[in-house]
């Protein structure tokens, strides 16, 4: 028994996504080819001499997004003095995954992903460029400010979908674990380092120097893009790819619904987005101060940078044994795991405790969102793969703006330490909730009776 949600985890035993049997059509019963004679090797995709350059690319890239991050709210917080500009920061930032992230996926589907990520690099590179001459005249007036956290927003959130036909296209069905794995991990990476290196160039340089630096961190990532032969659309060979418009591309919520296996694995991505979310970095204070640690010095450091190295740790270790296979399983799990140590978190008194939870649960949030991110590329049809991930995109970043409700607005009322409490339990609910789903959605679809496993082989899949 699952002492997070209460699934019998004896019952629910889920095979494996076989890269090379999963099927590529979202409601039909494709015929399957034979699974690979060997397992692809470990950090296979850091093998790849085509899929190496990007992952550290990716990693600079993530780096000054969050270095911009760090100059940008200390200044306006500096300037302005505002908790309202503070919530924008916060929501800007998620608001266009929630809007965008599908029709961001139909371009991706249509065009050289190429030229999309160089674009959304371009866009970043010009909104940095653009706080410098801000900064450096004195001018920064709060609408400004509001349009270039949204422009920021966008450009994050036009780079997701071409990243992960990317990552495809590098190394294929057989390698595409360890790819997104890889990338998650060298993210985490970007992002555990951002806030150091932000805060170096601001205290070195100041904010103007520091921010105008900050745009050499984005370069490699888009030069790289301009030597790949790999477009997100070679290994796939001629698909038709109609134009479609922004209300076309919602269409996907219609053609993904029959997948049972598909529709969990985007829910369980959104579960911990929406009711943890980025609500656990910024409510990291009050727990630092409740612990005894302060609300600053290194006592709140190590808390805050526990959880990302725990995301670190987790894709170095996965990707070393190779023990956790990308299917329904081990996602229930590894979510379940992460709702659990964030409510333990939340109700601890003890401060090496709450550090030894925060690593853990970023081990656990890696896990959930590398497998279920593969899970739904493996399971996505090759013309509409970027429309299908879009719309994963949407739940598991875009509906990060609902934790400022789910765990901020409802501390307000209860308590930070009772809202992440109850948020984290409602986490475990929702996971419980989703593994029934692709369990009904394994019985429905199988011609046999229900036996002891609830696999999530492509060919059971019927539309409903």
């Amino acid at each position: 028994m699952c002492s997070a949600c209460g699934i019998p985890t004896h019952v629910i035993e889920f095979d494996e996504v076989d890269p090379a049997s999963a099927r590529n059509s979202l409601a039909g019963g494709a015929a399957l080819t034979a699974p690979p004679a060997t397992a692809p090797a470990k950090f296979a995709a850091l093998r790849n001499k085509d899929c190496r350059p990007y992952l550290f690319g990716a990693a600079l890239a993530m780096m000054a997004d969050n270095i911009e991050h760090v100059i940008t709210y200390w200044v306006l917080w500096q300037k302005f003095h505002s908790p309202a500009l503070v919530g924008f920061e916060v929501i800007s930032h998620w608001v266009p995954f929630l809007l965008f992230s599908v029709y961001f996926g139909s371009l991706a589907d249509r065009y050289d992903c190429r030229r999309i990520i160089q674009a959304a690099q371009v866009l970043f590179m010009l909104v940095s460029a653009l706080w410098g001459v801000l900064f450096l005249t004195n001018s920064l007036q709060i609408w400004e400010a509001c349009l270039l956290l949204v422009l920021h927003g966008c450009a994050g959130s036009l780079w997701g979908p071409g990243e992960q036909l990317m990552l495809h296209d590098f190394v294929g069905r057989e390698e595409l674990p360890s790819a997104v794995r890889l990338n998650a991990t060298f993210r985490s990476l970007g992002i555990l380092f951002g806030p150091v290196v932000g805060s170096v160039l601001l205290l070195g340089l100041g904010p103007t120097h520091g921010i105008f630096v900050n745009i050499v961190f984005y370069l490699p990532l888009t030069l790289f893009l301009f030597r790949t032969k790999f477009t997100g659309h070679v290994r796939d060979g001629v698909v038709a790819r109609q134009r479609i418009g922004v209300l076309d591309s919602l269409r996907v919520l219609r053609d993904v619904r029959s997948n049972h296996t598909l529709v969990s694995m985007i829910v369980l991505a959104g579960l911990g987005s929406f009711f943890v979310g980025s609500s656990l970095q910024t409510s990291m204070p009050i727990f630092a101060h409740s612990l005894g640690a302060g609300s600053a010095g290194l006592a709140y450091g190590v808390l805050l940078f526990a959880n990302g190295a725990g995301g670190v740790i987790g894709g170095v270790v996965l990707e070393a044994t190779g023990r956790i296979r990308p299917n329904v399983t081990a996602a229930v799990i590894s979510t379940a795991v992460y709702g659990v140590t964030t409510l333990f978190f939340a109700l601890t008194s003890s401060y090496l405790l709450a550090v030894a939870l925060l690593l853990a649960g970023g081990i656990a949030y890696l896990a959930s969102m590398s497998i279920t991110q593969t899970v739904v590329q493996l399971l996505a049809p090759a013309s509409e793969r970027g429309r299908v991930i879009g719309l994963y995109g949407v739940s598991a970043n875009g509906l990060r703006a609902g934790s400022g409700f789910t765990v901020g607005l409802l501390g307000a009322v209860i308590g930070v330490h009772m809202s992440l409490g109850v948020s984290s339990a409602m986490l475990c609910v929702g996971t419980a909730v989703a593994a029934l789903y692709a369990l009904r959605g394994r019985r429905r679809g199988s011609s046999e009776p229900a036996e002891n496993s609830l696999a999530t082989d492509p060919s059971t899949e019927r539309a409903g």
